[in-house]
């Protein structure tokens, strides 16, 4: 998967975000950013390559998702990666689901419940990095991205290098 190898994690988003239509009114009761991860968790989980963890413990805080390069697999142009999950419920933007499909990505990231857990992942992802650059130093090769659900409508990705 290139994903692993460039960080690059627009087809996956791309992919799972044309299968969410599948998901009916009934599961959006109940849907959170854990539905979005768990669906991620079983696309991307790669245990021969990665120590792949959810909800890692670090500085005071929880990583959404973590793939750190198995210590044996260093020798491969693989990258790591932590990708932080945010949910934004459709109705907390005021729009209906035509219109968040029909805004480019640009335009999600200006509604303001968007930006508000934009700007709360960036921070988790800040002391993530720090944390995980304490523990592996130089080894890391660290890519950090964040995911924001709007609804089921669409997925908004932001992708930060360490």
């Amino acid at each position: 998967m290139p994903f692993y190898r460039d960080g690059d994690l627009r087809p996956t988003c791309e992919l799972i975000e044309k299968r969410l239509a599948v998901l009916d009114n009934r599961d959006y009761r109940q849907a959170n950013e854990l539905l979005v991860k768990t669906i991620f968790l079983s696309v991307l989980f790669n245990d021969l390559y990665y120590m792949v963890d959810s909800e890692t413990s670090l500085q005071r805080g929880y990583a959404d998702l973590t793939m750190i390069l198995r210590p044996d697999m260093r020798q491969y142009r693989l990258l790591d990666h932590v990708v932080e999950f945010k949910f934004v419920k459709l109705k907390d933007t005021g729009l209906s689901g035509a219109e968040v499909r029909e805004l480019t990505e640009e335009q999600l990231k200006a509604l303001e419940p968007v930006k508000q857990n934009l700007t709360m992942a960036e921070g988790q992802l800040a002391r993530y990095r720090q944390a995980l650059s304490a523990i592996y130093g130089d080894r890391l090769r660290l890519h950090t991205h964040v995911v924001i659900s709007i609804g089921f409508e669409r997925l908004v990705l932001v992708k930060y290098f360490c």
